[in-house]
């Protein structure tokens, strides 16, 4: 999350080279599991202001989706519609499909951390919760909640001998997002917990800066951490790819947890 100032010099180039590209910058940390309970009280986190969620992962049992750089996700939340992502990741700005740019819902994000950057671009498109529901419990496939953008986009990597047939339901997984501000932090963060399959949680705190700002949030972020004494040299592992991997160890079937 506070890890640009310290990239070598050829990962600073190449981040410089694609900022002006980019619709927005993700910072993000997470939190070994045992310092967050330490890191909720220290930042000032409240539990009672979270909001519940529920995600799952739409991909082949062996994750060929995946493989190829594609992430088709589906999200429910508390007391709102749910919503579809097809993402493409890892995904330089020249790489973006043509049409797409300025389309509502779509967006190309830096993401970075101590562990590295990384560009992707995504379209978001909103469902009601109830069809979104029905596919997390098995009772519908994806295509039919899929727009036609979105079915563009996953086409720009689905291999060549998968089908939208053949994709499967991974989840649904529960999770708890707070948006929060900490004391002597002018930016918003947000916390989310993840309770993986196998029990493990994952505790990512994050924050969002347009470009042009992504170096100034990046060392207000390393100040705040380091401050409330949180380990910024700590393994780092992704959300989705821990998820991926713990849905697909055992049972991965649809089903409400």
């Amino acid at each position: 999350m506070s890890a640009i100032p310290t990239y070598d010099a050829e990962q600073l180039a190449g981040m410089l080279a694609i900022l002006p590209d980019v619709d927005s910058v993700e910072l993000k940390l997470t939190v070994p599991d045992n310092f967050q309970r330490s890191a909720v009280r220290a930042l000032g986190i409240d539990p009672l202001d979270a909001v519940l969620r529920q995600v799952a992962f739409v991909d082949t049992p062996d994750l060929r989706l995946s493989s190829a750089g594609v992430v088709l996700r589906a999200r429910r939340t508390q007391r709102k519609p749910g919503d579809l992502t097809v993402k493409l990741r890892p995904a330089m700005p020249h790489d973006v499909p043509d049409g797409y740019r300025g389309h509502e819902g779509f967006k190309v994000e830096l993401d970075a951390s101590p562990a590295g950057y990384t560009c992707s671009c995504s379209l978001t498109v909103e469902a009601p919760d109830r069809r979104v529901r029905k596919l997390m419990i098995g009772d519908r496939g994806i295509h039919g909640l899929l727009d036609d953008d979105q079915r563009a986009l996953l086409g720009e990597r689905l291999p060549g001998d998968v089908g939208v047939d053949d994709l499967t339901v991974l989840g649904p997984i529960n999770l708890l997002k707070c948006r929060f501000r900490a004391k002597g932090y002018p930016r918003r963060m947000v916390a989310e917990l993840w309770v993986l399959p196998d029990g493990t949680r994952i505790l990512e705190l994050s924050t969002k800066a347009p470009p042009d700002e992504a170096f100034q949030a990046a060392a207000e972020t390393k100040a705040l951490l380091a401050g409330k004494g949180l380990d910024l040299g700590s393994p780092q592992e992704t959300k989705t790819k821990a998820a991926l991997a713990a849905l697909t160890a055992g049972d991965g079937a649809p089903g409400e947890q």
